[in-house]
């Protein structure tokens, strides 16, 4: 079975230290120490992303050993296999781990989590990849492309992303990069993609070039999901930032070779019980588009920091104390007001990266709102709002953003609805459209998590909406069975056309379907055997100029 990443950055010292401690004796049975670096390979892969590494819980629920003893080894594996609508994945009866895996998980995590390295600048450097400096990289666009229309397409299990021409729907290429890329950002030039994996390598894409790919890598930690690039006029591509899940950190680099410049960890106290926590990690990072700040959100503590970074060397930052378990978030149609969902507290957080003002808390009325970035659109009744979908139910949820036009709403929940149930990941619209779109990836029923709900905004008004099923993994007409997963719509440059990730096993065939946004009507499905496990999609144009 193959090793993950991070399994193998562990050091031997490490791991011999935890097993001494305890590690394989607490199960049902002993684990080997190939078990043992096995499982702890699945969990980085699966788990850590919502249970942290130390396993203390956030987006998921504390999975320490005292709880899960509790719970049972049957309890376990029984959790596992089938999931909840509330956003645990059916790893078992999707597939995606076989019963022995399974075993070995409920097994290992009833031993407690081994501690991972530290990882600081001399550790970065050596990572370090400068593979073509700027002189001598093209000095003028060599390639016929549409830039602004590229999708830069994660192939999760791959360890690649595909760059897509959105214009004619072919692979332009596939590029190799960290595992898991979690997400895409474009530089404010929009020459530049920066692609993050949760192996924390970030790597800097020249769109410029003949053929697009890495100009630069570097490692900056063991695990991360952030990356972001200097916006604020006057420092456009001047720096850019990825934040690390483990070590809990964030690092600036200079937006040209991607060299790490300045590194500053999170750990710290708790914005509420103000109490010390091991293993704050950095969430979400958006620019500022007002002051040469990056807006970075500390998951575990609660804590909102503007890190201006006008003088590196001397940070300024300023620190807004917030809900705790912050995580994915967008700016309003504006772009002055951050909303962030501090989704195991079931409530999103506004800040104004005008004046660096916290603005309102605000409780969402659903279980964990995970609203990716959000969807900006202007409400018949209500104008303009934000709207997140929830992880944990199937709420859909619509804040009033126009404090100066309707005050009455601002910063308040102005209408609630349901869309087809749990599981829900992304929501998705754009200013030329007349949809709302929900995805449900991580619903048990294979039928929801193959659907997405479509609801008209123009006929929302104040009684509740009703949506329409696409059934967009029986468009995909996926071979060879699986369990297809439709995950994060997102739009074109030009707003009419909604590109949909049909995400499998990845030795079962995934897909990407396109649909017409006026007709709902699927107008093309693009395979390929490299589309390995696809997830988000990243339109160039939408991605730089903030549009969601």
């Amino acid at each position: 079975m193959r090793l993950s990443r991070i399994a193998m950055l562990m050091s031997t010292a490490g791991a011999a230290l935890a097993i001494m401690s305890g590690v394989a004796l607490a199960g049902e049975r002993v684990l080997s120490d190939e078990e043992y670096a096995t499982a702890k390979g699945i969990f980085f892969d699966r788990c850590a992303g919502c249970h942290g590494v130390l396993r203390k819980g956030a987006t998921g629920p504390a999975l320490t050993p005292d709880v899960i003893r509790e719970l049972g080894y049957d309890g376990a594996v029984s959790f596992i296999t089938y999931g909840s609508p509330a956003g645990m994945p059916n790893w078992g009866t999707s597939g995606e781990l076989t019963e022995e895996e399974i075993d070995l998980m409920a097994n290992y995590l009833m031993v407690d989590p081994p501690v991972p390295p530290e990882w600081g600048l001399p550790e970065m450097k050596k990572s370090w990849d400068l593979r073509i400096p700027p002189d001598q990289r093209p000095t003028a666009k060599m390639n016929d492309y549409n830039i602004d229309n590229i999708f830069s397409v994660t192939l999760r299990d791959a360890g690649e992303v595909a760059l897509i021409d959105g214009d004619t729907f072919r692979i332009i290429n596939i590029i190799k990069t960290g595992f898991a890329v979690h997400i895409s950002r474009v530089s404010a030039s929009g020459r530049y993609l920066f692609v993050i994996g949760r192996d924390a390598v970030v790597d800097m894409i020249d769109l410029w070039m003949e053929k697009p790919d890495v100009v630069a890598a570097v490692k900056v930690g063991l695990e991360a999901r952030s990356v972001e690039t200097s916006k604020a006029r006057g420092w456009e591509d001047k720096y850019a930032i990825a934040g690390s899940y483990w070590p809990p950190q964030y690092t600036i680099m200079d937006g040209n070779t991607l060299e790490p410049l300045r590194i500053v960890s999170t750990r710290g106290m708790t914005s509420d019980t103000q109490e010390y926590h091991p293993e704050p990690r950095v969430a979400s990072i958006v620019a500022s588009h007002y002051h040469p700040e990056f807006v970075v959100n500390v998951k575990e503590t609660g804590h909102i920091l503007m890190v201006n970074y006008a003088d590196i060397d001397n940070l300024k930052i300023t620190d807004i104390s917030a809900d705790r378990f912050l995580h994915d978030g967008g700016f309003d149609s504006t772009g002055r007001y951050f909303l962030v969902a501090a989704n195991a507290v079931n409530r999103v957080d506004v800040v104004d990266t005008k004046t660096d003002e916290f603005v309102a808390s605000i409780e969402t009325g659903g279980v964990k709102p995970h609203p990716g970035r959000g969807a900006n659109f202007v409400h018949p009744v209500y104008g303009p709002v934000w709207a997140t979908s929830h992880l944990g139910d199937d709420t859909i949820t619509l804040i009033g953003t126009d404090p100066k036009g309707h005050p009455d709403q601002a910063w308040k929940v102005v209408q609630t609805f349901q869309g087809m149930g749990g599981g829900q990941l992304f929501i998705k619209t754009n200013p030329h459209s007349d949809h709302l779109y929900v995805d449900a990836p991580l619903n048990p029923d294979p039928e929801l998590s193959g659907s997405v709900a479509v609801f008209n905004i123009s006929e929302m008004g104040e009684d509740t909406p009703q949506f329409t099923v696409l059934p967009i993994a029986q468009w995909a007409g996926i071979e060879g069975g699986g369990q297809p997963r439709v995950v994060q719509p997102e739009f074109n440059m030009a707003g009419d056309q909604v590109w949909f990730s049909v995400w499998n096993k990845k030795d079962k065939q995934s897909a990407i379907v396109v649909i017409d946004d006026k007709t709902l009507k699927p107008i093309k499905v693009i395979k390929d055997p490299r589309l390995i496990t696809p997830t988000g999609k990243f339109n160039v144009a939408n991605t730089r100029n903030d549009v969601y």
